[in-house]
């Protein structure tokens, strides 16, 4: 069956397309994160994917990157939001709003996300975002499946290691990035996508 996948990364992403292949699913990756800053890390994560996604055959769709239109649209107003609070939720609904868009304009019944695979992120937001973003079509619904569970969190981490791939210390948007800088702890903390 086809899913159209939205990715965030390569890390995230590589578990979950090599189950998907050995179960009879076939995956259309979807790189839609304008949240990315700065423009250089966005390519890096993008160059990634797309080269992983090419190694197991996999067509790759890349969405526009606007990075201001993001913050206008996102984060305007929610700077000092913290890590899973209501920025990260509208952000996930962002990214989601046009994943859908992209697959009841494209012929794809169901889309799913790589978000979830991250200790880092809240599954009820990214739940709450793909069912809405789903439910503004009615031939598209969201696979909320979580990708957390059944080894997959351990087999994220030895593709990882395999691939050599390039694992980001933050999620993405400048304000994650300022937290890697200036944790509240005084540690230097990873916080991977």
């Amino acid at each position: 069956m086809n899913v159209l996948l939205h990715c965030c990364c390569a890390p995230c992403s590589a578990a979950i397309l090599e189950w998907m292949l050995q179960n009879g699913w076939q995956p259309t990756l979807y790189y839609f994160n304008p949240n990315i800053f700065p423009e250089e890390e966005y390519l890096i994560r993008k160059n990634e994917c797309t080269k992983y996604a090419q190694k197991l055959g996999i067509e790759i769709v890349d969405g526009d990157y606007d990075h201001a239109e993001w913050v206008c649209q996102v984060a305007a107003g929610r700077e000092q939001e913290p890590e899973r609070g209501n920025r990260c939720l509208e952000c996930f609904k962002y990214r989601l709003a046009e994943t859908a868009r992209y697959a009841h304009e494209h012929g794809f019944s169901l889309i799913a996300t790589t978000l979830g695979s991250s200790r880092w992120k809240d599954l009820a937001q990214i739940a709450e975002a793909g069912n809405e973003a789903a439910a503004r079509y009615p031939d598209v619904r969201f696979w909320d499946k979580n990708w957390r569970k059944g080894g997959l969190q351990e087999r994220r981490n030895t593709l990882l290691e395999e691939n050599g791939s390039y694992n980001q210390l933050y999620c993405g948007c400048e304000f994650s990035r300022e937290r890697l800088y200036m944790p509240p702890s005084g540690k230097n903390e990873s916080t991977n996508s």
